[in-house]
């Protein structure tokens, strides 16, 4: 039975991590996408081609898209999003057309992710993404000053938040505002500020019902197509998976899951398991969703976190943290067993390890890759769970 394919992410020539570095880790496949090509624009067919034999002339395979991304007016339901949605089918068309077949996507609102804390220094002495409630609400009353907010907060918490944001330098308040306003990967472009509070003003309008709605209609209209040309669309989880600075979340537990996929139901809906975006909430039961939706799962992320009882989480280690990782990779590999024996589904499924700690000689190039993506933390993940996987399968005699 096939492993796992171990897939890296690239984010092109002027990320500071170089395939030919990626190449000597010993991986199948890389994971990216053609960030150039604005927002809801058609990828044309020879810059996808260019970018694929770019990879492959380093000895890869262009393995996952990540990410084609939604445009807003998709998800807000704006009346020009089926324009959108058609060049969103396009540009599957022209992936295809080169044989690339995986596509990892997201539905987030505002941004791809939340942290509070870009370079939280560990007790080794490297350092990890965290999020901090408190952080965050700090940064919702004092400095995006969000209308209604504080009616968001206990009094306790507001209180909290507020002395907290009180004995912040203003160097601090300015880091506080650039790691979440930087929830962008394969960008160093801090978010305006204005344009978050714009944009923030509409999501707030739509009901987590709409949203919903949105999706749906976004997967009914493009689905059917991605399964005419064989393309497995594979939708990443909220991360965190609960509600910030009142956004409402659709993608961040069992239910949400289970309502996306089934409205539109075909093998090319599925789902990007990330261990980490999951695992950040304590009610996510990680081993039941792969059992439940595993035939759906065409993309895997794998990293682990730690959580606090406040709420707050730390990236952790990839082996250690809140996430019981040998029960996660178990729950895996038996995916994989069972469709090796119904012959049904892809076994070899692209997993990559998520994010990393910054450490070693990384940290003198910091500046120069994406927050998370470190070259030294990310192969040591790797390498813990290939070594993980391998134990598994021993303990499964697969």
């Amino acid at each position: 039975m096939k492993n796992l394919k171990k897939t890296f992410r690239w984010f092109g020539p002027d990320f500071g991590v170089s395939l030919a570095e990626i190449r000597q880790l010993g991986v199948q496949g890389i994971v990216a996408a053609c960030q150039e090509v604005p927002l809801g624009e058609i990828w044309p067919k020879d810059t996808i081609g260019a970018l694929k034999a770019q990879i492959e002339n380093h000895g890869m395979e262009w393995s996952v898209v990540e990410s084609v991304n939604v445009h807003t007016a998709i998800k807000y339901g704006l009346k020009e999003r089926d324009l959108y949605i058609s060049n969103y089918i396009e540009t599957l068309k022209n992936l295809a057309a080169h044989g690339i077949y995986n596509v990892c996507y997201n539905f987030m609102q505002l941004i791809d992710w939340t942290r509070t804390d870009l370079d939280y220094i560990l007790p080794t002495g490297a350092s990890a993404l965290r999020y901090s409630p408190i952080s965050a609400a700090a940064f919702d009353l004092f400095i995006l000053e969000r209308e209604g907010a504080q009616e968001s907060y206990s009094k306790e918490e507001y209180l909290e938040a507020k002395t907290y944001f009180e004995a912040l330098s203003d160097s601090e308040k300015k880091n506080l505002k650039a790691a979440i306003l930087a929830g962008m990967p394969g960008s160093r472009k801090e978010i305006d500020l204005s344009e978050f509070k714009k944009n923030h003003t509409t999501v707030l309008g739509i009901k987590k019902e709409t949203l919903q709605e949105n999706l749906s209609y976004f997967l009914n209209a493009v689905i059917p197509e991605a399964e005419k040309l064989g393309v497995r669309m594979a939708i990443h989880p909220d991360d965190p998976p609960f509600s910030v600075f009142g956004v409402p979340r659709i993608v961040s537990n069992y239910n949400d899951i289970k309502f996306l996929l089934e409205c539109c139901p075909s093998p090319s809906n599925g789902l990007t398991f990330c261990s980490g975006s999951l695992g950040a909430s304590e009610t996510n039961d990680l081993v039941k969703i792969i059992e439940d939706f595993g035939d759906k799962i065409h993309f895997i992320h794998l990293r682990n976190v730690s959580r606090d009882q406040d709420g707050s989480f730390y990236e952790a280690d990839h082996l250690s943290g809140s996430v019981p990782m040998q029960k996660v990779m178990k729950a895996i590999v038996q995916q994989q067993q069972k469709r090796h024996m119904t012959q049904n589904g892809v076994v070899d499924i692209p997993m990559r390890p998520d994010h990393g700690h910054v450490l070693l000689d990384d940290k003198k190039r910091q500046q120069e890759f994406y927050s998370g993506y470190s070259l030294i933390g990310r192969a040591m993940g790797l390498a813990q769970l290939s070594g993980l996987e391998m134990g598994v399968r021993a303990s499964l005699d697969v």
